[in-house]
């Protein structure tokens, strides 16, 4: 087992993971570039929204086993755990990771593992070695030719699996993906996840991980556009769409996904165009689904549109819900939180009221727009004459007709109906 391990990118997935590492006994080290974040880290102050992870980061560090830093440390084993956003063709935008490989390149001494936790496109984890060796060609990957007898580094791709909001359950009790480069940085990487992963190991090669990942959230993008698509039509047919999937999920061999206002994260609503990007002609259903789910905002938009056709300038719009899924924090690619956005654009004549108890201000995507207010839920189903229910917070299950009579409502949720 390495001794000390630095985790590279303290957000959604670095920082509980960290957290649930250093609790199962091993040294880590947690490494950030945002100075604000890493000082309320090593207060105990967390960072995001997940339950069980402020408990868990005092344990942490009360222990004396996990510490947070900007700056960049030498250790036995490195996970990196930094965005990967798509570029205009689709393709993974490796400046996150070209940027930790400049930082850590210099703290290399040879025996090091190195491993991509990031959901990349095939053959990242390649790309991401072969920069870290082209700063440092003293060193050598495993598995390469080294008649100078270089010091060797070991490098593999091991891709997170947890549902945000369950993050400190689901660490452990997942399966996980250990995709070497080598059968040996494999070997490396299990001992690892072995120290809190209960769940089973499951040894493949590293460009196999960074598909299998891309593949699993592919699959349930394919399966929410099918449900999308069907409330589209549902709603040119009159039917209720919510009862229709109900009804056909009786069927013992049907089981169709909820419908809702798009998809968001950077998972599903990413993962899928890195598939596209490396193979447009094979990959029409996938692509397809994506188009689906990425054109489902506008109709939202378009269904407000078609309720503010009655009312002259100063309706209030109340959007309920920012983030990209029920109770947590994150606006990564959030189509509620895009919604948002485009209805404060396109209709500033009016008022929009954004509601989403898990965040305490409105994020930057709105500066400069006067014509939206964070409002309390309460306060704004009250005041709107529109209301949008874009996710379904548990805050918002309790919301009577009593208070919603004689409004416009529009509920992408089915949380309503």
């Amino acid at each position: 087992m390495s001794k000390e391990v630095a985790f590279v990118g303290l957000g959604y997935i670095g920082l509980p993971t960290a957290v649930v590492l250093a609790n199962s006994g091993v040294d880590v080290i947690g490494v950030d570039v945002k100075q604000e974040n890493v000082e309320r880290i090593n207060r105990g102050e967390v960072t995001i929204v997940e339950p069980g992870l402020e408990d868990g980061l005092k344990s942490a560090l009360e222990s004396g086993k996990f510490r947070a830093t900007t700056e960049m440390v030498h250790a036995n084993a490195y996970i990196i755990a930094v965005p990967t956003p798509f570029t205009d063709d689709y393709n993974v935008d490796m400046k996150f990771i070209y940027s930790v490989a400049e930082s850590l390149a210099p703290k290399l001494k040879g025996d090091e593992l190195i491993i991509l936790e990031s959901t990349s496109p095939p053959k990242t984890t390649r790309r991401m070695a072969e920069r870290i060796l082209a700063l440092r060609p003293d060193l050598i990957a495993d598995g390469e030719p080294n008649p100078e007898n270089k010091p060797v580094l070991y490098f593999a791709h091991c891709p997170e699996r947890i549902l945000p909001g369950k993050a400190m359950e689901e660490l452990i009790t997942n399966d996980r993906i250990i995709g070497g480069e080598t059968e040996e940085a494999t070997r490396r990487a299990k001992e690892i996840y072995a120290s809190f992963c209960t769940g089973e190991l499951l040894s493949t090669n590293a460009v196999t991980a960074e598909m299998a990942k891309l593949t699993e959230n592919s699959f349930r993008d394919v399966n929410i556009a099918f449900a999308n698509e069907l409330s589209l039509i549902c709603d040119n047919l009159g039917i209720n769409v919510w009862e229709l999937i109900e009804l056909a999920n009786h069927h013992p061999r049907v089981n169709i996904l909820q419908p809702g206002p798009g998809v968001g994260g950077h998972c599903i609503a990413v993962d899928p165009w890195f598939i596209v990007a490396a193979d447009p002609l094979n990959s029409r259903l996938i692509r397809t689904a994506r188009e689906v789910n990425d054109g489902k905002p506008e109709w939202v938009v378009g269904k407000v549109a078609e309720a503010l056709s009655g009312y002259q300038a100063g309706a209030k719009i109340a959007t309920l819900g920012l983030a990209f899924k029920a109770d947590i924090d994150d606006l990564r690619e959030s189509p509620a939180l895009n919604i948002t956005k485009e209805l404060a654009d396109r209709f500033h004549e009016h008022t929009i009221l954004a509601v989403e108890p898990n965040v305490g201000q409105l994020p930057a995507e709105f500066d400069g727009k006067d014509n939206i207010t964070l409002t309390p839920y309460s306060q704004a189903i009250a005041d709107a004459d529109i209301v949008i229910l874009l996710v379904d917070h548990q805050e918002f299950k309790g919301v009577s007709a009593t208070q919603l009579k004689g409004k416009a409502i529009i509920d992408t949720k089915g949380l309503w109906v």
